[in-house]
């Protein structure tokens, strides 16, 4: 565990409330003492620590935009909605779109409606 990791902990020990968790084992939690005008309020990340890995709703939360984490019901994602991924960016499960060299493809040939820049023209 880093310095850092190790301070986080002892201040949540110390001053944090959690606030609650969500599907993805992440716990919020909040010092109600105020600094700057507002309270603190942070996230221990299970496992990777990874923005990405933090849902809509407690994006939300987490940047002050609403001043109560949503209920559970108001979490639940509606019938059309995917589930949240964190950015896969540098991991095994990164997109790459066809023809790009990690994907091992060719790009298709411009169709000619295409005309290079050249300086000066």
């Amino acid at each position: 565990m880093d310095i850092g990791a190790i301070g986080t902990h002892l201040y949540t020990m110390l001053h944090g409330k959690q606030v609650g968790s969500d599907e993805f084992g992440n716990k919020y939690y909040m010092n109600p003492k105020k600094l700057h005008g507002r309270e603190r309020r942070w996230v221990i990340f299970k496992g990777k620590k990874e923005a990405s890995k933090i849902p809509p709703e407690w994006h939300a939360w987490i940047h002050h935009t609403v001043d109560a984490p949503l209920s559970e019901a108001a979490a639940q994602p509606e019938d059309w909605q995917e589930m949240h991924l964190p950015n896969l960016t540098g991991t095994m499960n990164a997109y790459f779109p066809q023809g790009s060299d990690e994907a091992g493809g060719q790009r298709a040939k411009a169709t000619g409606d295409y005309q290079a820049w050249t300086p000066g023209n």
